[in-house]
C-alpha cells in the first residue's frame, strides 16, 4: 500500500499550461503518475500534447472532477493566484491537492487552511512550499524526482525538499511505501503527525523517517503523538543544528528564537519519546538501515 497516492490515484494539474506546471506534468507522466487533465480557464477546451497522450483542459477543478474522475490536484499557480486555485479545488471536495508553490503569503495560507477545515476535512492540502506527494512504483504529485529510489518498507515526512531527496537516495536500497514532503512555511496544511498516523495505519510501512527542522514546536508536538500513538520505530533529524540565532534559514518557518525551536531542543524531545535521531542525514540513514536489518 501506499499513504494519500496510489497507483489509482487519478491526478489532474492547475496550472498545466504554465512553464513549470508544464516541465513537471511530463516528468509525472513519465514517472507513471494517471494525469487525466489540467485546469486553465483561458484555455479550457483545448488539448496539450504529454508524452504521446492528449491531456484535456477543464475551466474548474469541479469540470475536471465530474468529467475524468480525478481524485487528486497537484498546483502549479504563481503565488498570487494560488489562494483562489486551492480554494477552487477546496470547494470542489478533491480529496487531495498538492501545492507546490512557493511564496505563498501566509493570511493566504490560513484562509485555504481555515475554508478546508470548514468544509469538514474532505479535502487534504499538502504544502504549500513542498516537493509534493510520491509512492515509489505507484504514482507522483509534484516534484519529487522518480528516478532516485524504488518501492519499500520505509515510510517518509520531511519538511525539506532537498533533505526528502537525499533521504531516498541513500536508502534507495531499501525502499520507500510513500514520501510526503509538507513543506517548510509557518502554516501548512498537511503535518508531520497527520502523516505519522497514516504511516501507522499502513501495513506496508515498517519504519518511518521524520525529518524536520529549526523553528516552532512541531517536531515537539510530532514526539508526543509517537509516544502515545506509534508503535512503529521511527527514525529522526532535525537540520539547523548550527544555525544562529534570529536568522530564518531557507523555509520562512525556520528561525530560532532564544531557547525555542533550537534543533538541539527538538532532539531531545524526540530521544526522549524513543525515536532515534541523527545528526546528519548520512548518520540518519545509518540508523534506519540499522533499524531495517534488526527487524530482518
Amino acid at each position: 500500500m501506499a499513504i494519500f497516492l496510489t497507483e489509482n490515484s487519478k491526478v489532474i494539474v492547475q496550472g498545466m499550461t504554465g512553464s513549470e506546471g508544464s516541465i513537471h506534468t511530463r516528468k509525472m507522466v513519465r514517472a507513471g503518475t494517471n494525469i487525466v487533465g489540467g485546469t486553465n480557464p483561458r484555455k479550457a477546451g483545448q488539448k496539450v500534447e504529454v508524452e504521446g497522450r492528449s491531456l484535456p483542459i477543464f475551466a474548474t477543478v469541479g469540470e475536471a472532477m465530474e468529467q475524468t474522475g480525478a481524485d487528486v490536484s497537484v498546483a502549479f499557480v504563481p503565488p498570487a493566484f494560488t489562494k483562489a486555485a486551492v480554494n477552487e479545488a477546496i470547494d470542489a471536495e478533491i480529496p487531495l491537492v498538492v501545492v507546490i508553490t512557493e511564496g505563498v503569503p501566509v493570511h493566504d495560507t490560513a484562509d485555504f487552511f481555515t475554508r478546508a477545515q470548514a468544509k469538514g476535512g474532505r479535502t487534504r492540502i499538502v504544502g504549500p512550499n513542498c516537493p509534493g506527494v510520491a509512492s515509489p512504483g505507484k504514482s507522483y504529485a509534484g516534484i519529487i524526482p522518480a528516478d532516485i529510489t524504488g518501492p519499500g518498507r520505509i515510510g517518509l515526512v520531511s519538511k525539506s525538499g532537498t533533505l526528502t531527496y537525499q533521504m531516498m537516495y541513500e536508502l534507495r536500497d531499501i525502499g520507500f511505501s510513500t514520501a510526503v514532503g509538507i513543506g517548510g512555511d509557518p502554516i501548512i496544511g498537511t503535518t508531520h503527525i497527520d502523516a505519522l498516523a497514516a504511516f501507522e495505519a499502513d501495513p506496508e510501512t515498517e519504519v518511518i523517517v521524520m525529518i524536520g527542522e529549526i523553528g516552532g514546536d512541531a517536531e515537539e508536538r510530532a514526539a508526543e503523538f509517537i509516544k502515545a500513538n506509534v508503535t512503529k520505530p521511527v527514525v529522526g533529524y532535525v537540520a539547523g543544528f548550527t544555525a544562529p540565532e534570529g536568522k530564518t534559514m531557507g523555509h520562512a518557518g525556520a528561525i530560532v528564537s532564544g531557547s525555542s525551536g533550537t534543533a538541539q531542543a527538538k532532539q531531545e524531545a524526540l530521544e526522549a519519546c524513543g525515536v532515534r535521531v541523527g545528526r546528519t542525514p548520512s548518520e540518519t540513514a545509518r540508523l534506519v538501515r540499522e533499524v531495517v536489518e534488526g527487524r530482518g
